[in-house]
């Protein structure tokens, strides 16, 4: 096996197969990047068992004397294209054994892993996908993907719900004490699907789809999803099991409605939270809201041990609804409002010890609500 190419051309392919390298698995044979050069082409391929992504390389730079397979050992070989600094780099396999990469006056050796070790990696069979614009999956994944459970108390709850219904694409994701919901109508599609994405397969695909900007197509089967973005296959297992039914969690009724400017709010609450004590159970910054009779909205924190905050919010409009009063975690509503793109968003309550509930003037098809918690 020998071939030449571009440096930066197999380094930009390297770093998104990359995020298929385990950190830690009882298969040494994955931490190694399976390398197949054909005549025309290279094949790269890492799995860690979650995830699995493969990469064509056809580039004009590539030159292939020699075809092959082997596995080289990936953290090393990325660190080592990472390092120097030749435009062009050449592998050549040497006895079956070793790697000779040569680049300018450096040359580096690396002993292969045995590729008869490494599993055939199952990528999905290609027919009826599902066309989606890259955007909208980043989108997707922005806006709800932060709310997953991070532990695995209950594993359906750390991804992220798809489910597709009547040409809506319903997108849920909650751990509990917090939803986030995305509702997008799509381009016809006759399959119906109710699938469960994992949360870090999904914060591997963002930064995929950072670098890429036309249509994926996805292919599902009921254990695994492939998403295909031209040149790159980038599949995850799902999780296994029903996930909860959270329309009925959603409030439809709520007697205080009051709009705010989503910068000032933000703003407010992020400095009410720098004093604000954490919650015993999710260990959070909680804060309290009131509404007081002249309609200015106070945020507030208290402290026995630190001290006390305080910070008055005028409403963007008219408000609806009598006084209340709730505390929540400070996080839970940075996070949302981070995630919209409104300069202006609406808190429904439907009481005080009831969810609250999230909108933005510009994002109709997003929803956030949170749980409060009990003031003593």
């Amino acid at each position: 096996m020998i071939f030449t190419i571009d440096r930066d051309v197999l380094l930009n392919q390297l770093l998104i197969i990359q995020k298929g390298l385990p950190n830690k698995t009882p298969l040494p044979i994955l931490y190694a990047i399976k390398f197949e050069v054909y005549e025309d082409h290279l094949l790269l391929t890492s799995s860690n068992t979650d995830v699995a992504i493969q990469v064509l390389i056809d580039d004009s730079s590539l030159v292939i004397k020699k075809t092959g397979k082997v596995a080289i050992p990936g953290r090393y070989l990325i660190e080592i294209m990472r390092k120097i600094s030749s435009q062009r780099v050449e592998f050549a396999l040497i006895e079956d054994k070793l790697i000779v990469i040569k680049a300018d006056r450096s040359e580096f050796k690396l002993r292969l892993m045995d590729i008869e070790d490494y599993p055939d990696i199952d990528f999905l069979d290609l027919d009826d996908p599902i066309a989606l614009d890259s955007q909208l999956i980043k989108t997707i994944i922005k806006e709800t993907n932060y709310s997953t459970a991070t532990n695995e108390k209950r594993p359906i709850l750390t991804g992220v719900n798809f489910k597709y219904l009547d040409n809506h694409l319903y997108c849920v994701a909650t751990d509990s004490y917090r939803l986030s919901q995305k509702n997008v109508k799509l381009r016809t599609h006759s399959k119906t699907f109710d699938i469960v994405i994992p949360n870090r397969s999904l914060d591997e695909l963002s930064k995929i789809l950072d670098t890429y900007n036309n249509d994926v197509e996805l292919y599902i089967n009921p254990n695994k999803v492939l998403f295909k973005m031209n040149k790159i296959l980038f599949q995850t297992r799902l999780l296994e099991g029903t996930y909860p039914d959270t329309m009925r969690i959603i409030p439809t009724e709520f007697p205080v409605i009051i709009h705010f400017n989503k910068e000032e709010l933000l703003q407010a609450v992020e400095r009410v939270s720098l004093l604000s004590p954490r919650d015993r159970e999710t260990n959070y910054n909680i804060i309290k809201m009131s509404l007081r009779p002249d309609s200015i909205v106070e945020i507030s924190s208290t402290n026995n041990e630190i001290g006390d905050a305080l910070e008055e919010v005028i409403p963007a409009s008219d408000v609806t609804g009598p006084v209340i009063k709730i505390a929540f975690s400070s996080r839970y509503l940075v996070e949302a409002l981070k995630s919209f793109s409104s300069s202006e968003v609406t808190i429904n309550f439907a009481g005080e010890v009831k969810p609250f509930v999230i909108k933005g003037n510009l994002d109709q098809d997003l929803l956030h609500l949170i749980l409060p918690v009990r003031i003593d």
